[in-house]
């Protein structure tokens, strides 16, 4: 195993080769999940995030940038990952922060609930609630509001400019989708994936959709896209999503909707988060250039 992934090192990233031969391609599975929840758990959050209760059971962590904005100002909605059943906001503290500063707006970051206990719709109603409460905001432009998350949390935000859409509160400026899970239907092997694998994806949606009809759960399967928010989405070409995020982002584009599809060649999953890379630096550089364009932040 460890000579093939020497060998294979080459289709990768120049920043990413030595961290592709030790990330292995997937971590959840049924077993290992209370153990991964479990080291979930100790991740140490940011002292500078507000916490606030949205409603019982789901709270946010709201981050301002270091430089005051103009007041009611942008603000982007952020949902981690973690394939529908592991994570917590505050694994994400450190982005959302920079976010907030590189940008120019407020991060709100949804501690929504986890299946399998919670299967959809409840975190999906987690993260609009959240996006409600954002909306409601003294603070807040609720004309200039982004819905972003990545993985799973990129699938949430998704269905959570689909809520917006179908039930006319909310009106969110941009969907930044980051190798976002939408598509149950994704489940064939390669090798060369890291971290999320054709395994962990079938448990994942499975603990996810629960005893919905798939068609009602999964963003690649709605019918009609037409009408929802312009999109951002952003995907390695290594990363399991790859397709099915190429396939959402032109059926967005054939219906109307305004999307900017980026592929990093050579990128696994999650790559971005896993180490310090000029490649990360850059793909987080194009997601920040996407809110001020949408959001009109000078």
């Amino acid at each position: 195993m460890i000579f093939a992934r020497i060998r294979d090192r080459k289709q990768f990233h120049p920043d990413l080769r030595s961290a592709s031969v030790l990330i292995p391609g997937h971590l959840i599975t049924k077993r290992t999940l209370p153990v991964v929840r479990t080291l979930s758990r100790l991740v140490r959050g940011s002292s500078r995030a507000q916490v606030h209760e949205v409603v019982p059971g789901v709270s946010v962590r709201v981050f301002r940038p270091r430089v005051p904005s103009a007041v009611p100002g942008p603000a982007l909605l952020w949902i981690h990952g973690g394939g529908y059943v592991i994570g917590t906001a505050a694994q994400d503290d450190k982005m959302c922060q920079r976010f907030a500063d590189d940008v120019g707006l407020t991060v709100a970051s949804v501690e929504y609930r986890l299946a399998p206990e919670f299967p959809f719709p409840t975190p999906a109603e987690d993260c609009y609630a959240a996006l409600q409460w954002l909306a409601a905001r003294g603070d807040v432009d609720a004309a200039r509001i982004a819905v972003g998350g990545a993985s799973a949390g990129g699938g949430l935000a998704a269905t959570v400019a689909t809520f917006a859409h179908d039930r006319g509160e909310i009106t969110p400026a941009l969907q930044l989708l980051v190798y976002p899970m939408l598509d149950d239907r994704t489940a064939t092997p390669n090798t060369l994936h890291r971290l999320w694998d054709a395994t962990s994806n079938r448990f994942g949606w499975s603990s996810y959709i629960g005893s919905a009809a798939p068609a009602d759960v999964a963003p690649a399967r709605r019918a009609d896209v037409s009408g929802l928010p312009p999109a951002w989405i952003g995907v390695g070409s290594l990363d399991l999503f790859r397709e099915e995020d190429e396939v959402y982002a032109k059926r967005l584009e054939e219906a109307g909707v305004a999307v900017t599809f980026t592929v990093i060649p050579g990128a696994f999953h999650g790559f971005d988060a896993i180490m310090p890379s000029d490649v990360g630096r850059d793909f987080f550089d194009q997601q920040c250039a996407a809110l001020r364009e949408a959001l009109k932040v000078q």
